[in-house]
């Protein structure tokens, strides 16, 4: 879908979020704060609750006493068109498969437009709504909250991904649509009352290129639930018989970098000429049958697992079983913007890292990282033998990793900053 293929979901598409799980509990919950009121979620890139951002956000929203409704695409595992789950109502729609090109986009973004339309005067006749919660790509979701204004219903935007950054980092160029892409970001900025950002770099954005005032753009990140995230026991297979695994969690997409990680593979197996490392890459993506021809030219397919989009169970196998997580995005300005799900989920499982250069990478992860030069696949490759040797490095970086995530990046820091902008936008 041409969503999919500009789609990072506040950074990356990781973990999938469980159906069912414990509600969030906090002394700021337990008062009930948004009791009484009526929210509506839209996100057009993913089903819910595959969705693991757009389900913790709804699961708190609940928790804190409002009634949720989501609208969201079918997907594989989600084909339902109407679902409850944990009391949040979801309504599923058909989007277009394997659009490609303008006309896809105008396929999917007309379809998905279409539905969310719908769904939201049905939701709204049947109990009213108070907030239509946004989530991009695409920043086109404000067209269905504009109606609804009349009758006080307020938009709250979720900048998910910086589209016009991602589009010329997929594309490598601007041109007409790039500035449609400009456009589109500037409407959405004026027609929501209240922005998240996912982080400091697009709370800057939401600021400078779209004219929010400070007050009104809260910074809530996309923590992992320690509550979910769980070691399981180590499961050799994983490794094809070799001494080390490098693991690798998210989009098998263009712009992910996994063209890099294949050189660095390249590197290790035949320059250094090192047969004792294996490489797993967990996930989907339109990318992934390519990569795999990519794999198999460079002599790499024996090295080499992708596994496609993994249950729960094989991607904390795969975690654990790894001994060096690598992060292959690109050093562009999308991805240095941008918050990558994946390096938090690596540090909840006590991981050491290697990735580029890339500063809201750095921020999370600190000294749970190494850092190899700006998309050079040889210096991210030496990074990743040198943490493989240095089983002590590697336990250090760990452990540093998990405990910044325990008290400063998991999910559970990030209910006050969200309650806070639902409290905002109900003010205004």
């Amino acid at each position: 879908m041409a969503t999919n293929a500009l789609k990072k979901i506040g950074g990356d598409a990781a973990m999938a979020a469980p159906s069912h799980a414990q509600p969030f509990s906090s002394p700021l919950l337990d008062t009930k704060p948004l009791a009484g009121k009526r929210v509506l979620i839209v996100v057009e890139n993913l089903p819910v609750p595959f969705d693991r951002r757009v389900w913790q956000e709804a699961r708190t929203l609940k928790a804190a006493g409002a009634h949720v409704s989501i609208i969201c695409p079918t997907g594989k595992g989600h084909e339902a068109r109407r679902e409850t789950l944990d009391g949040i109502e979801i309504y599923r729609h058909p989007l277009p498969l394997d659009a490609s090109g303008a006309m896809g986009y105008l396929a999917e973004y007309g379809a998905a437009l279409f539905w969310e339309t719908v769904y939201a005067w049905k939701i709204f006749f049947k109990g009213g709504i108070d907030v239509i919660h946004g989530c991009n790509p695409p920043d086109l979701i404000f067209l269905v909250s504009l109606p609804l204004r009349l009758f006080g219903v307020r938009y709250l935007f979720d900048h998910h991904d910086i589209n016009p950054e991602l589009y010329e980092a997929k594309f490598d160029k601007r041109g007409f649509f790039w500035k449609l892409m400009v456009l589109f970001e500037k409407l959405t900025f004026k027609a929501a009352r209240v922005s998240i950002a996912t982080n400091e770099s697009y709370r800057r954005i939401a600021i400078e290129r779209g004219g929010k005032k400070p007050e009104d753009v809260f910074v809530v990140r996309s923590g992992p639930d320690l509550t979910r995230v769980r070691a399981v026991p180590v499961n050799p297979a994983w490794k094809k018989g070799r001494r080390f695994m490098v693991g690798y969690v998210g989009v098998m997409g263009d712009q992910e970098g996994i063209d890099l990680l294949l050189e660095s593979a390249r590197h290790i197996v035949y320059d250094k000429k090192r047969d004792d490392v294996q490489f797993c890459l967990v996930g989907g993506g339109p990318s992934l049958k390519g990569l795999q021809a990519m794999a198999a030219e460079m002599g790499l397919s024996d090295h080499v697992t992708f596994t496609g989009r993994a249950p729960d169970q094989d991607l904390f196998e795969v975690l654990c079983t790894a001994d060096v997580c690598v992060n292959p995005d690109r050093v562009n300005p999308m991805n240095d913007k941008s918050t990558m799900n994946k390096i938090m989920e690596y540090m909840a499982m006590e991981k050491a890292i290697v990735q580029f250069d890339v500063a809201e990478g750095k921020f999370s992860a600190q000294q749970a990282s190494l850092y190899a030069k700006a998309n050079d696949p040889v210096d991210m490759a030496e990074k990743i033998l040198g943490l493989l040797d240095d089983p002590a490095k590697r336990a250090e970086m760990g452990a540093f990793g998990r405990n910044r995530v325990e008290k400063e990046l998991d999910w559970s820091r990030q209910i006050e900053p969200l309650i806070a902008a639902y409290q905002r936008v109900l003010r205004k």
